[in-house]
């Protein structure tokens, strides 16, 4: 069952990864969260790191929102915090939106402004703004460093948050993903923004093309954009976490300025 509701399928690795226990990431706390007690809208709220515990750092956290691949469903939660726990820098908090399912057999994982699904009530670029509110209630958090990390079928909605004119996050790291300009807004809203996209060039589920095209398209409109190369075709392979840590160190250095949020819709 699980092996068949993840999109696409993943290497026995990361099947490994979701389904295996949480024993190597118990120092890490977490909260499941239910924004206004609504069920479509839950989240994991991750962290604080143990340094940060009691008092926490000058300027607020970083926070990273960690948006799954495949299906998005909280059976990620282990490796959502193998994320925190192996590339978030000690300053952060992190949190997992968990994917909304309006119908059987909805045909986006991770419905957006553009591309919704029968039944969608509101949208994953909304979503990710209450998350956001929602976390800044529980712990100051620095503006600057709101960062998106998402990878396969949550990918394109991270490029369509990127891409509202009002939006939190200042930065994006993206892997494996497909990039089509038909499912996202206009890109003119790009110019400002920080990319940091990780792609394998054998990917044969996700093109190499694709994330080149992105990380083209998007400099030309104004961004920052940095791509990366990895070997193993689609899925986590080689030092992932090392990618994510430099990543988020590049995003650090590269962000867009604090955006204003978009209200609540």
């Amino acid at each position: 069952m699980m092996r068949q509701a993840i999109v696409g399928g993943y290497a026995l690795l990361f099947l490994a990864m979701l389904c295996g226990g949480q024993e190597d990431v118990a120092d890490i706390p977490a909260e499941d969260i239910k924004i206004g007690g609504e069920a479509k809208k839950r989240y994991f709220r991750i962290g604080p790191k143990a340094r940060y515990e009691k008092k926490g750092p000058k300027g607020g956290y970083g926070l990273l929102i960690i948006m799954p691949g495949g299906p998005g469903t909280a059976n990620f939660h282990a490796f959502c915090k193998r994320i925190y726990k192996h590339a978030c820098p000690d300053d952060y908090v992190a949190a997992q939106p968990v994917a909304f399912k309006w119908t059987e057999g909805q045909t986006s994982v991770w419905p957006t402004e553009k591309r919704k699904v029968p039944g969608q009530k509101f949208s994953t670029e909304q979503f990710v703004e209450e998350v956001v509110a929602d976390v800044s209630k529980w712990k100051p958090i620095d503006r600057k460093r709101i960062f998106v990390l998402a990878w396969s079928s949550s990918g394109p909605a991270a490029y369509a948050i990127s891409l509202q004119k009002k939006k939190s996050p200042t930065g994006f790291f993206i892997s494996q993903s497909v990039f089509y300009r038909a499912w996202l807004p206009s890109l003119k809203e790009a110019r400002g923004e920080a990319y940091f996209i990780d792609h394998s060039p054998t990917d044969a589920k996700c093109k190499f093309e694709l994330a080149q095209e992105a990380a083209k398209l998007l400099k030309k409109k104004g961004a920052k954009t940095k791509l990366v190369t990895y070997k193993g075709g689609h899925g986590w392979h080689g030092d992932m976490y090392g990618r994510m840590r430099e990543g988020l160190g590049w995003l650090e250095k590269n962000h867009a300025k604090p955006h204003k949020s978009k209200k609540k819709g």
